[in-house]
């Protein structure tokens, strides 16, 4: 029986090797991209066709390669970053492990042009399936131009996977934020079919972040500012009215890579603990500058996670930081409670600390009456003082037509001003319980006599004091509801009590709603007073492009105002007292965070994006009449009692079981 263990071929085990570094076409771009920064890049301008399917195409400044390095480029575990082990604890290049070219020249057809300063010529090389087809002497500039063409060509499995291009842009657009944040000082130019999405020039991280997301973040920002022995932290947090329902705007970066670190995110959430709006995400940049030693980078093949020496520090460093930060800018309630501190001011002029001060003298005229009709009195001087609308007054009463209009028209039988004013005006301060008492009886009886006797009260007949009363019929027909927290809606039924998740019920109600919308296109739109314009990032503008028929069939008014920018003129009518830039904001958050869900179609994704971003929030307060509605549209649903999501929106409190609490 011959041997069954073999070593595969090279081809193969790249391929093997590509499934964990090259997921995507973003994968790809992440890993050019970190090359040409190691090469020490100054201006990286990165060219795509077809969401990289067709073409993906990096093109740095760097310092180039020789002929022999391009070659061995290639090679599986050849890199210029390390050369012993004890290396792997001093890395500050972004890649180091020698597998990524490698890995794409298996499953893509790779182009290289490469020189270096110093060389008059550069190297041409053409790679297929990880197989040579050609290398030769190239007229070329300074750096190195990386084309990747036919991605996964030779593995149609991998191809068929691949989402649609909107997805597929969204995923490198990400990969490039990541990228783009951390290096701040280097130019970074983004083309998608010949189209311009990015053109960001060298500058400041503030700046940067601006440029990426908008210029409305310049004012949602909050610097971080700390220095200790295990780490400084610099960076940004945003402010919590600003914080959002999905994730889309936090970045972690330590030593200028992106990571991903789900225990130091727990220790931001922690700091803005009760001062963000329910079920919000803060927005945070922030920077780590740590000593390699005490970090771990080796862990994944895509570099995001990273192990600390002494994460709980660390962790006790960013929610010490952040807090000084939100109190620092007035975000965080303060109150001083220490009275001894408190600043004891002198009186002017005063050598002694106990010297009586005088009070001061105030004149008073006694015959003054505040109730005084006369609007010419001075209570100062008893004089009549001059009004300057009394000659105007008596000029109009000489007038002959106004001497007529008075002969004709009777007096008004109104009490003067002065006889409303009581002689004494201090009985006006007297207890007024017996005067009011018997004014109310009197009046009361004047008003009963007045009355007709079908509104008088009757005595209950004898039919109606023998009747049964149901209690449960008398509970379902009077509607009973209240709020318990401001959160669920309690109604008693026969079985016991029904408890309602108030924000849930109206998320299903209105995602049937928006359901039925986009089947029949029948989307209402409400017009806004004034038109708002929304400026969307690279990434969110690509996907409204690709979805806005649908939107408009929800009942948006919407079109394109120039790049990257959408003006809004009308929100559909079903949704009330919503900013219509926050709803499209939050409406592209959820439906990111949707596509998670292979199964999900595009319009329910939509649908219950939207309704997710509308639905009422948790706090507000209902009354009968609003609550009696909500639970009325939720059972005339087809699923009332799960949200889209799956997550129940009723619970009944059984009777035995409320009785039996109290056995």
């Amino acid at each position: 029986m011959s041997d069954l263990i073999q070593i595969l071929p090279d081809n193969v085990a790249n391929q093997i090797a590509a499934g964990e570094v090259v997921q995507r076409p973003a994968s790809v771009v992440k890993e050019l991209v970190e090359n040409a920064i190691d090469a020490g890049g100054s201006s990286i301008k990165i060219n795509l066709k077809d969401a990289g399917r067709t073409l993906i195409q990096v093109i740095d400044n760097g310092c180039g390669m020789s002929a022999t390095d391009a070659r061995l480029a290639f090679e599986r575990h050849a890199t210029s970053k390390i050369r012993k082990a004890k290396d792997l604890f001093a890395i500050r290049t972004m890649g180091f492990r020698g597998e990524a070219l490698a890995s794409i020249a298996a499953i893509a057809n790779v182009e290289l042009k490469t020189k270096r300063t110093e060389d008059e010529l550069g190297t041409h090389i053409v790679i297929s399936g990880s197989e040579e087809v050609s290398q030769e002497v190239s007229a070329c500039s300074d750096g190195s131009n990386f084309i990747v063409k036919n991605l996964f060509y030779n593995v149609p499995a991998r191809r068929k996977f691949l989402k649609a291009n909107s997805t597929e842009l969204r995923n490198i657009i990400t990969e490039f934020h990541r990228i783009v944040l951390s290096h701040p000082a280097i130019t970074f130019q983004l083309l998608h079919n010949d189209v311009e999405i990015y053109n960001l020039s060298a500058s400041h991280i503030r700046q940067r972040i601006i440029n990426v997301f908008g210029k409305g973040m310049n004012q949602r920002l909050i610097s971080i500012n700390t220095g200790t022995s295990i780490v400084n932290l610099t960076g940004f947090i945003g402010k919590p009215k600003n914080a959002k329902r999905n994730l889309g705007e936090q970045f972690f970066f330590v030593n200028n890579r992106y990571m991903r670190h789900p225990y130091f995110h727990k220790a931001i959430m922690q700091a803005y603990d009760k001062i963000l709006p329910p079920e919000t995400i803060p927005p945070y940049f922030i920077f780590f500058e740590v000593d390699p030693q005490i970090i771990d980078i080796n862990i994944h093949p895509t570099k995001t996670e990273i192990k600390f020496e002494d994460e709980r520090a660390i962790y006790q460093i960013i929610q010490a930081s952040i807090r000084e930060a939100l109190g620092k800018f007035n975000i965080v309630p303060s109150i001083d409670f220490d009275e001894d501190n408190s600043l004891e001011i002198p009186v002017a002029g005063s050598n002694a600390d106990n010297a009586e001060i005088a009070a001061p003298m105030i004149k008073v005229n006694p015959e003054f009456n505040p109730f005084e009709a006369d609007l010419n009195y001075n209570p100062f001087d008893g004089e009549k003082s001059y009004n300057p609308f009394d000659e105007e007054r008596r000029s109009f009463e000489s007038n002959q037509f106004y001497q007529e209009f008075k002969a004709k028209t009777p007096p008004p039988q109104s009490v003067s001003p002065k006889k409303a004013v009581p002689e004494k005006w201090e009985t006006l301060y007297e207890e007024p319980s017996k005067r009011e008492s018997e004014a109310k009886l009197s009046q009361a009886a004047i008003d009963r006599e007045n009355i007709p006797d079908y509104f008088q009260p009757q005595k209950p007949s004898e039919e109606f004091i023998q009747k049964k009363l149901q209690p449960q019929e008398q509970i379902q027909k009077a509607k009973n509801f209240f709020q318990l927290k401001n959160k669920y809606i309690l109604t008693p039924i026969r079985s016991g009590l029904m408890i309602i998740d108030q924000r849930k019920a109206h998320e299903r109600i209105l995602f049937e709603k928006f359901i039925n919308s986009l089947e029949n296109h029948q989307g209402i739109a409400q017009q806004t007073l004034f038109p708002q314009t929304i400026e969307l990032n690279a990434s969110d503008y690509t996907l409204l492009q690709v979805i806005i028929e649908d939107v408009r069939a929800l009942g948006f008014d919407i079109r394109e105002f120039g790049k990257k920018t959408f003006v809004i003129n009308g929100t559909p009518a079903d949704i009330i007292n919503c900013e219509p830039k926050e709803l499209v904001e939050n409406l592209l958050a959820n439906y990111k965070s949707n596509q998670m869900d292979v199964k999900l179609k595009i319009r329910e994704n939509l649908a219950k994006s939207l309704a997710k971003a509308s639905a009422l929030n948790y706090g507000k307060t209902l009354s009968n009449e609003e609550m009696s509605s909500i639970i009325d549209q939720l059972f005339a649903c087809a699923t009332p009692n799960f949200t889209p999501d799956g997550k129940a929106i009723i619970s009944v409190l059984e009777s035995q079981e409320l009785e039996s609490r109290f056995k």
